[in-house]
């Protein structure tokens, strides 16, 4: 976070599922020579485990020359957030954003107290996005409350902070953000912004949006489309592909590509 704030960059967050999306998106951003995040959210846990996901980075990270973090992103309990920890994850998200607003006070603070007592940083989230996150489903579209930003960060001692301003989740609903919303909650809150569900965003919003603080993108869409688009066109121009090996490395390159684009393209 200093690095990127020291040089005015603005840092991707891109999620993975497996090792293939792991390796590609260290391999984008080194060449791109610009730092960035590999995040994996709770929902992916189901497939692996917080230490099989720090092994997997740690490989991909060994001959990369920028600064890459290792993210939690939308972690959903307190367990997740400790076996992140505990195994390794460099950053944290908690997301209780669900909740009434001093119950996610209460669980941030948790959070938060566990996280700072190893040096890991924390990512709070007030407000909710609408979209599909994964296979997560969500309709509710609950704009961050620019009067509510101060006491939030100040009472749990979040680090970032996750603000819902038009933008969603997923490549099915057209986001909206409101630019001038976001304005004003820069101008009240004490830590820097993240905007989640960058994937779908015209680019020249997420420029403009560097001058309210905003530090942080998540990209989920972009590259898991580059990632299942390899598989599926070849598919569909022989459904008797079996060569899984080329296909994978295919897709390494095709994701690296993506993650690279979008990194250059937010910091231009």
């Amino acid at each position: 976070m200093k690095y990127a704030s020291d040089r005015k960059l603005m840092l991707p967050a891109f999620n993975t599922t497996n090792l293939e999306m792991t390796f590609a998106i260290a391999k984008g951003l080194n060449n791109a020579g610009l730092p960035g995040y590999i995040q994996i959210s709770s929902n992916n846990l189901r497939l692996s485990d917080p230490e099989t996901i720090v092994y997997l980075t740690k490989k991909a990270l060994k001959d990369v020359d920028v600064p890459i973090g290792l993210h939690l992103d939308h972690g959903k309990s307190y367990e997740d957030v400790k076996a992140c920890v505990n195994a390794g994850f460099t950053s944290i998200m908690i997301d209780a954003s669900s909740l009434p607003f001093e119950e996610n006070i209460k669980e941030v603070k948790r959070a938060v107290q566990y996280c700072h007592f190893y040096g890991v940083p924390v990512e709070a989230e007030l407000g909710c996005l609408q979209g599909k996150e994964e296979d997560i489903v969500n309709e509710a579209d609950a704009k961050t409350d620019p009067d509510m930003v101060l006491d939030f960060v100040n009472e749990t001692g979040c680090d970032l902070l996750a603000v819902a301003v038009g933008n969603v989740h997923g490549l099915d609903i057209e986001p909206k953000v409101d630019l001038p919303l976001l304005k004003k909650i820069s101008e009240i809150s004490p830590v820097p912004l993240v905007m989640h569900g960058g994937s779908g965003i015209p680019f020249e919003t997420i420029q403009a949006a560097r001058a309210y603080n905003l530090l942080k993108v998540n990209y989920g869409s972009d590259l898991r489309k580059a990632f299942i688009s390899t598989f599926g066109k070849a598919y569909a121009k022989n459904d008797n592909e079996v060569n899984v090996i080329g296909l994978s490395l295919d897709a390494v390159e095709n994701v690296a590509t993506e993650a690279k684009k979008l990194v250059k393209i937010i910091n231009e």
